[in-house]
């Protein structure tokens, strides 16, 4: 049963976001000496209190979930004795409500002219938002994903990973990729961690698909790269292609998803 009042954000958040990561560095990892009569493998709250340079009460309280205010300085001293990528600090940074200088923020709603821009290109290509909702797709990538775009009247490309019968099919190494889209989309979530919409697609994944709730429990953070996608197309077989994503100048909530052949 998934508890529909889980924020995105806020002290719960943050405390068992910090803690995840905690359990997940050895002593050995930060300098510290090792011993094979420790409980966990992962550090003490006291040690990492320690690291960051704060007081082991304080540190817990923060772990705990507590409302206590937390400095930009102990954020970074946090996550690097964490050894956070930076995916993960940026996403740190968040939870806590505190700001980081480097982040930076435009917004900007789709016009038309943008969706149109799709279709010039003559690769796979696809727009999408905040909450990874497809705007807009080209030709090419609707023979790619044949029985998917043009069928679905609101297309969601994790509705499509998680929940439709075609991606476990055409995507190659399914569990895998699928695995690290629920790291990529919760690394992205840390720019729209007040949004109403991207809360709300989470929570119905999770209340949806088994192995989504399963991967976001995980609290992995990576973020969204390219690389080779390969796909087993019923029609054309197997296909391999190098992915690229853009985010157009001016709006933000949007991304642009190129798919170039490889030969």
């Amino acid at each position: 049963m998934i508890d529909n009042a889980e924020s995105l954000t806020g002290p719960k958040a943050l405390g068992l976001f910090l803690r995840t990561h905690r359990e997940r560095v050895t002593p050995e990892m930060v300098g510290l000496p090792g011993s094979s009569r420790r409980r966990t493998s992962g550090l003490r709250r006291e040690e990492l209190a320690q690291i960051s340079g704060i007081s082991a009460t304080w540190y817990t309280w923060i772990e705990q979930g507590r409302d206590v205010s937390i400095s930009a300085a102990t954020l970074d001293n946090l996550a690097n004795a964490l050894r956070m990528e930076p995916a993960a600090r940026e996403y740190l940074f968040s939870l806590a409500a505190v700001k980081d200088p480097q982040a930076v923020h435009i917004s900007g709603a789709p016009d038309v002219s943008l969706k149109n821009c799709v279709n010039q290109f003559t690769c796979p290509a696809y727009l999408l938002d905040s909450c990874w909702n497809v705007l807009a797709w080209n030709a090419q990538a609707e023979a790619l994903f044949s029985g998917w775009l043009g069928g679905d009247p609101q297309p969601n490309l994790l509705d499509f990973m998680f929940l439709h019968p075609l991606a476990r099919k055409l995507v190659t190494n399914w569990a895998e990729r699928a695995k690290r889209v629920v790291a990529e989309f919760r690394a992205e979530t840390s720019h729209y961690a007040h949004s109403d919409a991207v809360r709300e697609t989470v929570i119905s994944l999770r209340e949806r698909s088994t192995d989504f709730n399963q991967w976001w429990t995980q609290q992995e953070v990576l973020s969204r790269e390219g690389g080779e996608r390969r796909f087993n197309h019923p029609a054309e077989g197997e296909k391999s292609y190098l992915q690229q994503t853009f985010f157009p100048a001016g709006y933000a909530d949007c991304k642009l998803v190129m798919l170039v052949p490889q030969e």
